[in-house]
């Protein structure tokens, strides 16, 4: 009888010790939590116009840390986990890493940096390449469809540099990052952009602070970010990913 009871306690007590996509830890104030975060990805396709990609941003991860780095919540789109690629898990976790690790306070007056704007500097060739091996993302945070696990609380690291990772502020002052997967790059970032702006959290320069820029229409420079599969910014159609060229 002590043996079952013992049994049953440890047993309650280890699953009252698995986060799930509810959960919000400590540290986490003024920040989204996951049904929140639903909430806006669910929104989000169908405001500001087409976000373009395969999926048009419906079939999203998101995941949002706060300043620490820490996991404070994450959501997909759909009601079922498993509909949403299971490799964007995290790819979320890491552009709201990375969304988070390369921006300052307003006040510094150091430029806001989406994701997105950090692609060329760490392409071969360039100031930042290899950038992305200096903090990888740790596996064991990962939750199955079922939503247990998946590292509520925890660093899971991970540097990821296209399409998709917002930082998060309030009043100027950065507040930790979000990072959407799901679609193409470019789509992500549309989401992220969107799903940043219900949560009223932009930047002191406003959604588009940290806008995605295309060298084939914008102009090439050190922020610029290549087309993808259908792309859209702010509603309106930019283009197409050019086909490869061949070996």
């Amino acid at each position: 009888m002590r043996t079952i009871r013992l049994t049953s306690f440890v047993v309650g007590l280890a699953a009252l010790s698995l986060p799930c996509f509810a959960d919000k830890p400590a540290n986490c104030n003024g920040l989204p939590s996951a049904n929140q975060l639903k909430n806006f990805l669910q929104q989000a396709p169908t405001t500001g116009g087409d976000a373009g990609g395969i999926f048009h941003g419906t079939r999203m991860w998101a995941a949002v840390v706060n300043r620490n780095g820490e996991i404070c919540a994450y959501a997909t789109s759909t009601s079922d986990p498993s509909q949403v690629w299971p490799g964007s898990q995290a790819i979320a976790k890491s552009k709201a890493y990375t969304a988070n690790a390369f921006n300052l306070d307003a006040s510094t007056a150091a430029p806001v940096l989406s994701t997105a704007r950090l692609y060329t500097f760490t392409q071969p060739g360039h100031s930042l390449w290899s950038l992305g091996q200096t903090n990888l993302f740790n596996s064991e945070f990962l939750a199955p469809p079922s939503g247990q696990g998946g590292g509520a609380g925890e660093i899971a690291g991970g540097q990821i540099f296209f399409g998709g990772g917002v930082p998060l502020y309030s009043n100027g002052k950065i507040l930790g990052g979000l990072g959407i997967s799901g679609d193409t790059s470019c789509t992500d970032h549309e989401i992220a952009k969107r799903v940043r702006h219900l949560s009223g959290l932009d930047p002191a320069g406003g959604s588009t602070a940290d806008d995605i820029r295309y060298s084939s229409v914008d102009g090439a420079d050190v922020f610029t970010h290549p087309l993808c599969l259908n792309t859209f910014r702010n509603g309106v159609f930019i283009g197409n990913e050019q086909p490869a060229s061949g070996y």
